[in-house]
């Protein structure tokens, strides 16, 4: 064989078996991403759990003529292919997810404060108004719905949604949904401020009655029923939710509820952050929509903030003992994040204020409150 046989037969076995001569810029836009992701969640612990298996996921697929996301010359799909089509695409993984965060969940403090149900349901203000906005600006009336939803921060829920409704843009959706949730503590603070004065920022409120185990216990199949009677569309989400709450609170399936809160809800943590990040390719991503989603889903965010705390301030005209206004930023489902972020905020008006638990009330009031709207979308659309 003569040096250019050799010389060609190197040249076509980099063309055709390496990807180096196909990465165009777009996937050099997207591995830089992917990265940038990764940074948040490693250096920065933003939603780590997910953000780096979708960071992972998104860096892995845009290297050129990877065999992750398609589908064999037998039909057959791909290693991430797969992953999506029965975990995400099948609606499978979301509703595991909600299996271990209900077995994660102590409905105590909704019990003991029904009322913050409706600061819950005040919080998804920005689901509807983003809903309508972005109707002007070209996006179909699912593809709204799908972005709609990403204010309610509600990760699981989001991706639920948008499976269903617009599935091809389940990577931004997700990524915006996520990323606003690991920026609760930087984005509610000032609108938390703005919208109260330091005389109610300091408001104490009187400690929650006790709730017995067998409310907790009927709690779930309560909640169930009535969910389900007005909102059948959302039985996937909530069915799993209460089934996981009442395996914690029966108190005979210890073993079952430990898997679901940490074993089961790890692996699928693991699927779902790589499959969400994998449909991120560059020449799916690479668009206005994507990038539209990404600003329309902070406004969403900033929306649903404030219509929880303008719900407190409505509610507080007629009641006579007053809520603290900033546990109505909680009525976003980032559990227990929002919650948290309320009670530092009570805290520096006042260090002997607590309002942790106060706060939790409307943070689990608006993870129900978020499952309501997307069955309500789900309903009208499907």
């Amino acid at each position: 064989m003569s040096w250019s046989q050799v010389l060609e037969l190197i040249q076509n076995i980099l063309i055709s078996q390496t990807g180096l001569p196909h990465i165009t810029w777009g996937q050099l836009v997207m591995l830089f991403i992917g990265l940038l992701f990764l940074y948040m969640a490693i250096a920065k612990e933003y939603e780590p759990l997910l953000l780096l298996p979708i960071g992972f996921g998104i860096f892995l697929v845009n290297f050129p003529i990877t065999p992750l996301m398609g589908f064999t010359e037998h039909g057959t799909p791909e290693l991430i292919r797969v992953f999506y089509k029965y975990g995400v695409e099948w609606e499978v993984i979301p509703c595991v997810i909600f299996l271990g965060l209900g077995a994660m969940t102590d409905f105590g403090p909704l019990i003991a404060n029904p009322k913050t149900l409706l600061i819950g349901a005040g919080a998804q203000l920005g689901v509807f108004v983003t809903y309508i906005g972005v109707l002007f600006f070209g996006f179909t009336l699912k593809e709204a719905a799908s972005v709609g939803i990403i204010g309610g921060a509600d990760g699981p829920t989001t991706i639920y949604l948008t499976a269903k409704l617009a599935p091809h843009l389940l990577g931004a959706n997700a990524l915006a949904a996520y990323s606003y949730m690991a920026m609760v503590p930087l984005i509610q603070p000032p609108i938390m401020r703005l919208m109260t004065t330091d005389a109610q920022r300091k408001i104490k409120m009187r400690q929650l009655r006790y709730v017995s185990p067998r409310e907790k216990l009927l709690f779930p199949l309560i909640a169930c029923t009535l969910i389900l009677l007005l909102i059948p569309a959302v039985a996937p989400l909530m069915g799993m939710f209460m089934l996981g709450n009442l395996m914690r609170e029966s108190g005979v399936v210890k073993r079952l509820s430990d898997t679901a809160q940490n074993s089961l809800m790890n692996i699928v943590t693991i699927f779902l952050g790589l499959s969400v990040g994998a449909t991120m390719q560059a020449e799916v991503f690479l668009n206005w929509k994507p990038l539209m989603i990404f600003v329309f889903g902070l406004l969403d965010f900033i929306v649903c903030t404030f219509g929880g705390i303008i719900t407190v301030h409505i509610m507080n005209m007629f009641l006579k003992e007053k809520m603290n206004p900033l546990i109505g930023s909680a009525g976003v489902s980032a559990v227990p994040m929002a919650a948290r972020v309320a009670h530092s905020e009570g805290l520096k008006a006042d260090p002997s204020n607590w309002l942790l638990m106060h706060a939790m009330g409307p943070n689990l009031a608006g993870v129900i409150g978020s499952a309501a709207a997307a069955g309500m979308f789900i309903a009208m659309f499907q």
